[in-house]
């Protein structure tokens, strides 16, 4: 036999093991799910894992929706520095859950990691409320006259103290609550699947209504009432979420450590670069390394033939008696080469996500800032809080979901002849378009709102124009997330396998991670570098004198070019195939060799 030829069949160790030999397991490999004998909870569970969940929302989005007035107000910081805060801040907490899913599927469990990241978020918002209680933990108030107080290094470290605490409770609770919740119903009965469905539907209904009490009840107490109380009760609240989320462990079911997604891809693409002297010629009729699966089969796919290499056995001396590898970094199951291959055609539509929320996360930083200079009112008595404005975008989300599910995708369904009437990237492609004319539409209202200010202004230099003409931008915004968000959410959990679902639950999050980063990075440049030659700084601490609308401007620019990568993305993209019935695929010896797993058709494609 030629150097570096090999067989022509697919390796599959449940056919030739010895049958009293225990499999192989090495450390962080994926093993099959090990549950507690407790039969499934079901809904019996979801009070304390629904409401762990909501009240968490409740305390973050409590804080975020208003947390930029907070800032400017009690620690007198400027525009931009309030916003690169919030920026970080919620990139952190969006990137952590990367962290989180690992911890959870390596080592300490979803219920070990939501415990101990309850208790965290809890702590944070009990400094964050001590933080507008205490006056010695923030600067005194303005005096007329003088120059404000700017925040002590020890204040600063408090409150960068609370904010740290709430991102590690946003690091297990996020990406954990939804799978833990789908662990307690038992997917091979139809009750369990039908109970699993509906678990969905009330976990995004009580994300909603915690979203909708944080952005009016307790912004409006924060902004009328008083700050402590107003930070005091999302932080009561999630004392009780930790309490609630304890008292149901008795009727938890418990799934075990599986093993981390991310050391099997690594895996993958160290074995792929060992391999890398193959030629692809030589890979026609080979050997794939097939272990015995848990779960749904992948197909072998001819994209990114190179990693298919870490699945080749090119040496019997690969294996062990029991079949499996002697080395995991150098030999790896077509099933964990398909797993990579998902991630890396995830990945390009991934990005064009962050451009998305990058168009996003400004209605929570500088549209409120917007509504600060604007009139406010509704009649005599009611001022509306700045930070409540985003309620509008969540109203449009909560509306339209029931629409678009009960009304248009059944009317689509006959034209485009697709169960979910039209394919989740043209869903996801929508929300990118939609997202670029949000800021056109907040360009256009920003450039009326500053000639106002300046040609007619009322008393602080406020424009003569409501502040309700805000709500465009916020309602494109919230159909912005409805195509978008709910369709990369969707999208990562239908392209990947089960035992990447926690990494797929994360990868949502990401994106708001890296828009918030990009969106800091954008704001620093356009701060640091307009505003020369006499022309204006774009980001001007003072609304009235700076150019929020070419910002905002720039902002749609980016989105245009951002719109044809992912279109170009969306035509190369395939989406994945898989097999359900593994054993009807590979039964015996005989069978692999008289239907032998090659590349020889994936060869007539390079």
């Amino acid at each position: 036999m030629e150097k570096n030829r090999v067989l022509c069949w697919m390796y599959s160790p449940k056919c030739f093991r010895n049958p009293s030999t225990k499999p192989h397991k090495e450390n962080g490999d994926f093993e099959e799910k090990e549950t507690s004998q407790r039969k499934p909870g079901g809904w019996k569970t979801m009070p304390y894992i629904i409401g762990n969940e909501t009240f968490e929302k409740l305390a973050t989005l409590g804080l975020l929706a208003n947390f930029i007035v907070y800032l400017q107000t009690k620690y007198h910081l400027d525009q931009v520095f309030a916003a690169n805060i919030i920026y970080i801040w919620s990139g952190v907490c969006n990137f952590l859950p990367l962290a989180g899913a690992f911890l959870s599927d390596a080592y300490l469990g979803r219920f070990g990691t939501l415990a101990f990241t309850s208790v965290a978020s809890f702590m944070g918002m009990v400094v964050m409320t001590l933080t507008a209680a205490l006056p010695g933990l923030r600067p005194r108030p303005c005096s007329r006259g003088s120059t404000c107080e700017h925040p002590t290094a020890g204040q600063f470290s408090v409150l960068y103290a609370s904010l740290f605490l709430l991102a590690v409770g946003a690091a297990g609770i996020r990406p954990c609550s939804l799978p833990f919740g789908v662990d307690q119903f038992d997917p091979s009965t139809p009750k369990g699947r039908q109970g699993i469905n509906s678990f969905f539907n009330w976990y995004y209904f009580s994300f909603t209504f915690a979203m909708m009490i944080a952005l009016t009840l307790v912004v409006y107490i924060q902004s009328s009432v008083s700050w402590a109380l107003g930070l005091g009760i999302p932080a009561f609240l999630m004392f009780g979420a930790v309490v609630m989320f304890f008292f149901g462990m008795k009727v938890y079911v418990y799934v075990e450590p599986e093993g981390s997604v991310f050391s099997s891809v690594c895996r993958v693409f160290v074995a792929a670069f060992r391999k890398r002297k193959l030629k692809m010629e030589e890979m026609v009729g080979c050997v794939m390394y097939e272990p015995e699966p848990v779960g749904t089969k992948l197909k072998l796919t001819d994209q990114f033939r190179f990693l298919s290499k870490a699945a080749i056995i090119t040496d019997a001396d690969e294996l062990n008696p029991d079949g499996s590898p002697v080395d995991p970094w150098r030999l790896c199951p077509v099933q964990q080469v398909e797993e990579a291959k998902c991630l890396l055609r995830v990945a390009p539509v991934w990005a064009s996500g962050v451009i998305c929320f990058t168009a996003v996360v400004q209605m929570g930083t500088f549209s409120i800032n917007q509504a600060t200079k604007m009139d406010r009112h509704i009649g005599p008595n009611f001022k509306i809080p700045p930070g409540s404005l985003t309620v509008f975008a969540m109203l449009t989300l909560t509306f339209w979901i029931p629409i678009y599910d009960r009304v248009i995708v059944p009317a689509l369904r006959p034209i485009t002849m697709k169960e979910t009437g039209i394919t989740l990237l043209q869903r996801m492609g929508i929300g990118l378009f939609i997202s670029i004319i949000s800021m056109l539409a907040a360009a256009i209202v920003e450039s009326h709102r500053r000639s106002s200010a300046l040609t007619h202004p009322l008393p602080d230099g406020l424009a003569a124009m409501s502040a309700l003409w805000l709500v465009p931008q916020f309602v494109l915004s919230g159909l912005a997330e409805a195509f978008n968000a709910i369709g990369q959410i969707e999208f990562y959990y239908r392209e990947f396998p089960e035992n990447m679902r926690s990494l797929a639950g994360s990868l949502f999050f990401c994106t708001m991670a890296f828009a918030n980063f990009l969106s800091s990075f954008i704001v620093n440049i356009i701060h640091r570098y307009t505003g020369k030659n006499g022309h204006p700084n774009w980001l001007e601490n003072n609304l009235n004198l700076g150019r929020l609308d070419l910002f905002y401007y720039f902002i749609a620019g980016m989105g245009v070019v951002n719109l044809v990568y992912f279109m170009v993305c969306a035509k190369w993209y395939r989406y994945k195939d898989t097999v359900t019935n593994w054993d009807e695929e590979v039964k015996s010896k005989a069978d692999i060799e008289s239907k032998p797993y090659q590349l020889e058709a994936l060869d007539s494609k390079a």
